[in-house]
Formats: C-alpha cells, structure tokens, sequence
C-alpha cells in the first residue's frame, strides 16, 4: 500500500495524523482513511464558512490555510451539518459516515485530551449513524473445495498454496503477502497484523503441505526479496494486486460469482467453517483472526437455517404431544 503524503493537510492535521500513525500504532490503512476523511471536513469548513468557494469545485478546495480557530469555531450542531451533507450532497453511506464520525471523535480527542489545543470538545456526543450489520458472505465446504480444485497452470503450486492459507487460516490480504520464510517455524505462522500486531497461528496438515509442496519449486536464484515466502514471476514479493487477480481467476474458474466473492470473503470462508463445524470457541476465533474485539468476531457467529432447523428439533419438548392431547383424540 502506498504512504499517504500530507502535503495538503493544515499542520495541526499533520501533527494528529502523525501521532496515530507512530505513537498509536494505526495502520497505514486507518492512516489513510483519517486523512481522506478530514480532508473533506476541512473542505467543508471553507465551503460554508468562508465566502467565495460557493461555486468552487469541492473536490479542489485547498485546507492547508485551516487554522486551530477554524476548528474551535465548530459545535455539535456544525458537525451533524456535515454529517447530514455527506449523506445528501456527497451520497455517503451510513457506513463511510459512520467511519467519518469515528475518525472525527479520534481527531478532537487528540486536540482536547492529548495536545490540549481546546477545551471543548463537540465531538464527544457525536452519535454514529445505524449501521445495519449484513451477514458476512462465504463459501460453503462444497464451493471452497471446488475452488481449490479450479488451480491450474505454471503457478498453480504456489496460487493452491495461497488459497489453502486463507482457507484454513482466515489471513487477511496483507498479512499473506508478508509472509517470510522465517516466519514459518514447524507448525507455527507468525504474522504481522492490524496496528502492527503480531500473532501466532498454528497451521493445519492441509497449510503444512500445500507450503511445503511450493518451497520445494519456489526459486532462489535472482530472488530480490529472498525471505519473502510467496513469490511473483519476477521473482520479487508478490504483490496484493496480483493475489486479488488470481483469487478472481479462481473463483470465475470454480463456477462461482466473482462479484460476490473475493479475497476478504476467503478470511470469511475461513471464520465461519471453523466456527460451524470446529466448534470454536469465539474467544479462541478472535485470537486467530486477530481482532481487536470480540464484537468484530461475532459476525462470524452467523447460524444458517439448517442450524436454526436443528436447534429447534433438538428440544427435548419436541416431540412431546401431552396426554390430555392424546385423551381429546
């Protein structure tokens, strides 16, 4: 992923970009997201504060010149405006404002709590907008196994064994490509995740196969990042785009929808067979996926109808008519 530059942003957004990114461990990615997110609040600022930007094109408005009194200008009702224009003008989901409202209470935290730039804090009762949770799509035992059958050609060793690990594993993107050979130690995998977390996974038969079946024909000769496990045919760390084409080759080739499925939906995969038929424990589930929080892993915890169907029939009540039925009869 590439680095964000601030070179846009005003200095007081430079400076809180700067402490999420180094001293709070954020990912590049919420990096990224706090940026493009306050830049279109600062925008919006300009937009209704200051004359002359009415028929400027928004995407345009420069923020640099946004000051600290700009910003200690802004109540709670200035920040439902904009909310409400992300929604109307911007056609914003409920989704992208409920992750600007989160990354606008990060900001005025770090100007009232830690830089202590004011006093007032509006966003702090900021309320998020309903979000409704749709359950996570994935792959059924069936459909995973025809995607692993649809491998095929020169780099099918190497494509069979990236699709084995986020089967059987639940990794996201980034964390596969940044795999390293001395991460793999007997049947453990270290991996670097969100906020720069390590975790340990164990790995499974089926992942110790498919790893060692490719570092058998992986080259070593002219390899530019030797230590990186998965290689592209440049023989240079594979790239996220190129893991996202195949995983889309793949799932066009098994007969699946590729508007439906994707390499995410592969960590879905994941979650959500152990959990059905592992009987995981959904402490043990939150540690294998790396999750801040609980409430993240329980999307996975999802039953289905067949699920729903059982649980029912299995009331020991079930089948239970009662003798004044039985009299009446």
């Amino acid at each position: 992923m590439s680095v964000v530059s601030y070179d846009d942003m005003p200095e007081i957004a430079i400076e809180f970009l700067n402490y999420m990114l180094i001293i709070k461990g954020k990912s590049e990615r919420t990096i990224q997201e706090y940026y493009y997110d306050l830049r279109t609040f600062f925008r919006y600022i300009k937009l209704t504060t200051r004359p002359g930007f009415k028929d400027t094109d928004f995407d345009s408005i420069d923020v640099r010149d946004i000051t600290l009194d700009d910003i200690k200008k802004i109540d709670l009702a200035d920040l439902y405006s904009f909310m409400s224009f992300t929604s109307r003008i911007r056609e914003n989901t409920a989704v992208t404002r409920a992750r600007k409202v989160a990354s606008l209470r990060s900001f005025y935290k770090y100007l009232f709590s830690k830089a202590k730039l004011i006093e007032y804090n509006p966003a702090a009762e900021l309320d998020s907008p309903k979000v409704v949770h749709r359950l996570p799509r994935y792959l059924n035992v069936d459909e995973s196994i025809q995607l692993l059958e649809s491998v095929e050609g020169k780099n099918k060793v190497r494509d069979y064994a990236i699709l084995v690990l986020f089967l059987n594993c639940g990794l996201r993107l980034s964390e596969l490509v940044g795999i390293n050979l001395s991460d793999i130690r007997g049947d453990t995998l270290t991996v670097m995740g969100k906020g720069k977390k390590e975790r340990t996974i164990y790995l499974n038969q089926a992942c110790l196969e498919a790893i060692d079946a490719y570092r058998r024909i992986r080259p070593v000769e002219g390899v530019k990042d030797k230590d990186a496990l998965f290689l592209s045919e440049r023989k240079q760390r594979i790239s996220p785009k190129t893991v996202q084409y195949l995983v889309k080759k793949y799932i066009a080739a098994a007969g699946l929808d590729t508007r439906k499925y994707s390499t995410h939906k592969l960590r879905h995969t994941a979650a959500t067979l152990m959990y059905k038929h592992g009987n995981v424990d959904i402490r043990a589930l939150q540690s294998i996926l790396g999750h801040e929080s609980i409430s993240t892993t329980e999307i996975y915890t999802h039953l289905d109808d067949q699920q729903l169907r059982r649980a029912v029939e299995s009331n020991p009540l079930s089948r239970y008519s009662g003798s004044s039925q039985k009299k009446k009869k």
